[in-house]
């Protein structure tokens, strides 16, 4: 048997390929199946460069949780101008988010933040960001400068119902669509008119 045969990269170009490997196996297979042969097989890495880029396996899974919401934060930075509220919840019930591989990196990122301090550190971090966004965006939506209490629970009652209909379309997709998504979103925002 042959050795692998390593190809040389940037370390920023490194790292990020480390990143994806680390995303393609977690849709793949879960996170049992994040371990460190997994990704560098499936980056073509050696495992030093985990550790020289990462510290550990916890480092990465890290990183690759903030490159799976990356998609979600690109446009919602704290400071800017937050989408539209219609159109924010339009593109979390968008194909390039309810895309099955994706999904099933979610499910297996949602299971270990609870047990994996790590992980729950940098969920915590971008969920705070993600909920201000929506809260933000609520509060435009009913003609306020700034969220108020009511906004900031809507936002947290639209996290938690975007992330239930995300598990179903990853658990059970038989029993979800988009207009079933679409109805319980907007029954949820005429409620809170």
């Amino acid at each position: 048997m042959t050795a692998p045969k390593y190809k040389r990269l940037a370390p920023q170009d490194r790292a990020a390929e480390l990143v994806q490997a680390g995303l393609r196996v977690l849709a793949r297979g879960g996170i049992t199946a994040f371990t460190i042969d997994n990704i560098c097989k499936a980056s073509g890495a050696s495992r030093g460069l985990v550790g020289h880029h990462f510290g550990n396996k916890d480092g990465l899974l890290a990183a690759c949780y903030a490159a799976a919401y990356a998609p979600l934060m690109q446009a919602w930075a704290a400071g800017e101008t937050p989408p539209a509220l219609p159109d924010l919840l339009d593109e979390l019930l968008s194909d390039r988010q309810l895309r099955p591989e994706g999904l099933n990196i979610w499910l297996a990122l949602w299971g270990e933040i609870a047990v994996n301090p790590t992980l729950r550190a940098a969920h915590l971090r971008h969920y705070r960001i993600y909920h201000d966004t929506i809260a933000r965006a609520a509060a435009q939506h009913f003609g306020r400068a700034a969220p108020d209490a009511g906004d900031r629970t809507l936002a947290t009652a639209l996290i938690a119902l975007l992330d239930g209909i995300w598990l179903e379309f990853c658990i059970a997709p038989e029993e979800m669509s988009r207009d079933k998504a679409r109805a319980a979103v907007n029954a949820l925002l005429r409620s809170a008119e």
